[in-house]
């Protein structure tokens, strides 16, 4: 299990980085990747013959290629895929800027989609790997000024969830990270503001943003400790499709749960209905 490699993206700061200081603490070998190098390079010093840092722009195929390459010529393998490069965008539904939202998607969907290609052919082979994709509660609930990031995160959720089944029977896991508040620079740099204002969304997306810019550096969740939470998912014999993390990303799984449970159970039979009758 030590002897595994991990493949981590967006390793400069947040989820990534303690995810990279936690691994190679463990004694695991990693490939640290981020947009600039110089971001990175304090993280394996101490780890000359178990890490490697490979610049990685996810939204750039060349570079993909050429990290994935790197990583196989170095290590031979790669048995922990994480994709966790990814920004945010505040902004209400109307007031959205097309190209920030596609700037997003790139990175948030695509990007993950575009590694993810470029590291399954070597899982094949291998017979084994796990690949870890960071969404977020918001992949699974929606929330007012963060719409399109949602958009961004439920595609993950989706396209995770296909991806495990068709890896499944190649002995390839998938698993979704679902944070909720956690003390990283989401919220923060990382995150543009839309440059529309729409007055009549104050009380819903703007406020939401208010809570959520004004939350940041405060948040319950503790970055160290989601890492060696995660680095438990990957040791487990039987990790979780979704592995949330934070008591409100539990709290608000549920609560999810709960209402698409009473909508279901409420227009049941105009569910039903809508089927030729039996025998038809």
């Amino acid at each position: 299990m030590k002897n595994k490699v991990w493949f981590i993206t967006g390793c400069s700061t947040g989820f990534g980085r303690e995810l990279a200081k936690e691994v190679l603490k463990a004694g695991y070998r990693a490939v640290v990747t981020s947009r600039k190098i110089s971001d990175v390079e304090d993280l394996i010093r101490d780890y000359p013959d178990n890490a490697i840092a490979l610049t990685l722009d996810v939204t750039k195929e060349a570079e993909i290629k050429a990290a994935v390459a790197e990583a196989i010529r170095h290590f031979g393998e790669i048995d922990v895929l994480v994709n966790n490069a990814g920004i945010g965008y505040f902004g209400a539904i109307e007031e959205s800027e097309e190209d920030e939202v596609r700037r997003m998607f790139e990175i948030n969907f695509w990007g993950l989609a575009h590694v993810t290609n470029a590291v399954l052919p070597v899982m094949r082979k291998q017979r084994s790997g796990h690949i870890l994709n960071v969404a977020s509660i918001g992949g699974l609930v929606g929330f007012p000024a963060v719409g399109f990031y949602n958009a961004t995160k439920f595609a993950v959720d989706g396209y995770s969830d296909a991806l495990s089944k068709e890896l499944a029977p190649l002995g390839i896991r998938v698993t979704v990270i679902c944070p909720s508040g956690f003390r990283t620079d989401w919220a923060g740099r990382s995150a543009n503001n839309s440059k529309i204002i729409i007055d009549d969304y104050k009380a819903t997306a703007a406020a939401n943003k208010d809570n959520i810019r004004g939350y940041s550096g405060k948040q319950p969740g503790d970055p160290e400790r989601a890492a060696k939470a995660i680095v438990k998912a990957v040791e487990s014999k039987n990790p979780p499709l979704h592995l949330l993390l934070g008591k409100a990303a539990l709290k608000g799984a549920r609560n999810k749960l709960e209402v698409l449970k009473k909508d279901f159970d409420a227009w049941a039979d105009v569910t039903e209905g809508a089927d030729f009758p039996e025998g038809e």
